[in-house]
């Protein structure tokens, strides 16, 4: 069993030109819906506005990758598809990734033109020593 740490924000527009497409408001009512029915124990999801533009962030620590893990994806892949226009970086690692970066390393999920993609950490991996003793 290991541990699941989760660092993310993620700025929220419907187009890579204007964040309100002309359906913003009715995307977050939903948004805010999906952020409610996320019940994490050792964990936050906050929506909110700063000038004007709003952004989802999320961080957590939990013992292992579980529901949080899943709900996260799944909350992901509604913002990629939902407002294509979104941009964001996830730092996640696990004791539990058997795939690169493995344990002992962050994975980089970074979306941007409704797409997440995968890359490995060049900063804070492998976590010993650089991190970590």
């Amino acid at each position: 069993m290991g541990v699941y740490e989760f660092h993310g924000w993620f700025g929220i527009a419907e187009s890579t030109e204007e964040a309100d497409a002309g359906s913003l408001l009715e995307g977050l009512s939903d948004l805010r819906d999906r952020i409610s029915a996320i019940h994490w124990a050792t964990g936050s999801i906050q929506l909110a506005p700063h000038n004007g533009q709003y952004f989802l962030t999320v961080n957590g620590l939990v013992n292992r990758r579980r529901d949080e893990a899943q709900e996260l994806d799944a909350l992901l892949g509604h913002v990629s598809s939902r407002f294509p226009g979104a941009w964001g970086l996830l730092y996640e690692r696990s004791d539990d990734f058997t795939e690169p970066p493995g344990p002992g390393a962050f994975r980089v999920r970074v979306m941007a033109r409704g797409m997440i993609r995968d890359h490995l950490d060049p900063f804070l991996s492998p976590c010993q020593p650089t991190i970590e003793d």
